[in-house]
């Protein structure tokens, strides 16, 4: 009779995988040589699996998961969450209190991760210690918020345009060019670039970040920012797909 050779299944990885099996790697300051020999592959293996030239078995991904302290699910980018939670809305701590009428679950979601992002991007903003980067970024939302709303605004023909100073003919191109200049500031600022009387951001130590170090300097806030890098990407890969 032929013997049976159980064989180990492979798994059909996301794109997800490989970026993410990089980052683990690169977050810990671990080189693939190091790592290879950890897990017991070759380098050569490993650097097919980072770059997702090679499917990995399934002993491989749970080991790699023990490796890192993490989940398959967040390996496989099923979720956004290290520890492979589903964030739900109710999970998502309110930086806000609101005395509001109860919203529709899929506003108060987005909310919720909206505000805790922002503040989180405000207080990283604050770590580096450059004014300029710090003004420009309450600038660049300030604006972008600023120019939602008249558009909302706007919607209703019977709104009165008195509410605003700036004629609405003119509000939008000038608030795009003021956040486009924010966003030109932001970047020089934060590549160490002084531009005019501007400072910069000299110690870039202070802008480090990782998703271990989100968790641990804002734990209040990380899951928020995680799952709003999802959910945003997840929009830009579908809309490019649509329109390629």
């Amino acid at each position: 009779m032929e013997e049976i050779t159980a064989v180990e299944p492979k798994i059909p990885l996301s794109h997800d995988f490989a970026r993410i099996l990089s980052l683990l790697r690169k977050e810990r300051r671990r080189s693939q040589k190091q790592v290879a020999s950890d897990l017991g592959v070759s380098q050569a293996l490993l650097s097919h699996y980072e770059k997702g030239i090679r499917e990995c078995s399934l002993g491989f991904l749970l080991k790699i998961a023990n490796y890192y302290n993490v989940s398959c699910d967040y390996l496989l980018g099923r979720t956004s969450d290290p520890e492979g939670r589903i964030v739900n809305v109710e999970d998502i701590p309110d930086s806000f209190s609101t005395n509001d009428l109860p919203e529709n679950s899929v506003v108060s979601y987005n909310r919720k991760i909206l505000n805790n992002s922002i503040n989180l991007l405000l207080m990283l903003s604050q770590r580096s210690q450059s004014v300029t980067l710090i003004k420009c970024v309450c600038s660049y939302l300030m604006l972008s918020t600023y120019k939602l709303f008249r558009i909302v605004y706007n919607a209703n023909p019977k709104n009165d345009q008195k509410l605003f100073r700036v004629p609405k003919v003119l509000a939008n191109d000038s608030a795009d060019s003021i956040v486009a200049l924010s966003e030109a500031h932001i970047k020089a600022s934060a590549s160490g670039i002084p531009i005019g009387d501007n400072d910069f951001v000299i110690d870039f130590t202070t802008l480090y970040t990782t998703t271990a170090t989100l968790a641990r300097d804002y734990p209040n806030y990380a899951s928020s920012l995680l799952n709003l890098i999802k959910i945003s990407e997840e929009s830009i890969i579908e809309k490019s797909v649509k329109n390629s």
